[in-house]
């Protein structure tokens, strides 16, 4: 919602058949590992399936068939860069709780779910929707293969990325400070342990940070209208949810702030770029 809140402001045409396809796809693949992840944390920590086993697993290759088959369908309608981005997406996706070494259980889990919710998936949604050639152009043939990046779209992608990035990047960061004693039994090394606990906290309130540093140079920049600095007034609640935090970091008790946090922040992103839509059409 929030990419294409930037995509009307930018006066972009909507593919409104591209993006419902891509939405679709990417619903089904969350959903394929969330199962996933499910499904292996049962055989190790004991968790009950509301499935048997052998179901559990024919629901997960539904789900990755059915996501597969839009992804696969959305990469025919547009070409090789998406083809190569969401196989990318699904391998990642895979690999985070499944294999010899799951990305879960080492200190990538923050940036590879911040990257991919925050960057990949606004990418995608730009690339499918603005002229082509915006970001990247390329040529194949038998003698060569060329590649060129446009570097201001890019640069403007990744500000534009930095708050999704920062606050799904704070909910796995949240549930691993709340987790280190028992991951640590499990022999499951996440990012706190090898920062320690008090590092992490601080990352946890800079990540925040950075999210409103973003807001207001993409203002600064004209990307956005200065009609979105009104969500900077989440501050305030944000800024007690942190403290909250720091005081105790428990599971049952704090580890929702961080979910509280990322409905504050990206929910008054959302609505601040659709009002700046709303009075760019007016004025």
């Amino acid at each position: 919602m929030l990419t294409i809140g930037f995509l009307l402001y930018q006066r972009q045409d909507i593919q409104w058949g591209k993006t419902l396809v891509f939405f679709a796809g990417m619903f089904f693949f969350d959903l394929t590992t969330t199962a996933i992840n499910n499904y292996i944390d049962s055989k190790d920590n004991g968790q009950v399936l509301p499935f048997e086993r052998r179901n559990a697993l024919l629901i997960i290759y539904a789900l990755f068939g059915i996501s597969t088959a839009f992804g696969l369908y959305l990469a025919y309608s547009t070409d090789l860069v998406i083809l190569v981005i969401g196989g990318i997406c699904f391998i990642c996706g895979v690999l985070y709780t499944y294999g010899p070494l799951p990305i879960s259980r080492m200190p990538l889990g923050e940036v590879v779910s911040g990257f991919f919710y925050g960057a990949i998936i606004p990418f995608i949604l730009m690339y499918i929707n603005m002229p082509k050639g915006t970001f990247i152009s390329y040529s194949l043939s038998f003698e060569t293969v060329s590649l060129s990046v446009q570097v201001v779209p890019m640069l403007t992608l990744l500000l534009f990325s930095i708050t999704p990035f920062a606050v799904t990047a704070n909910v796995m960061l949240a549930n691993n400070i709340c987790d280190l004693e028992k991951d640590i039994t499990v022999k499951r090394y996440t990012l706190p342990y090898y920062i320690g606990k008090k590092t992490a906290l601080y990352l946890f309130a800079g990540l925040y940070y950075m999210t409103y540093a973003a807001e207001i140079l993409l203002v600064v920049f004209g990307i956005l209208s200065p009609v979105v600095l009104i969500s900077l007034l989440t501050i305030v609640p944000v800024q007690k949810n942190i403290n909250k935090f720091f005081k105790k970091q428990e599971k049952t008790t704090t580890f929702g702030v961080s979910i509280m946090n990322f409905i504050l922040i990206m929910g008054a992103g959302i609505l601040s770029v659709f009002l700046s839509v709303i009075l760019d059409r007016i004025m």
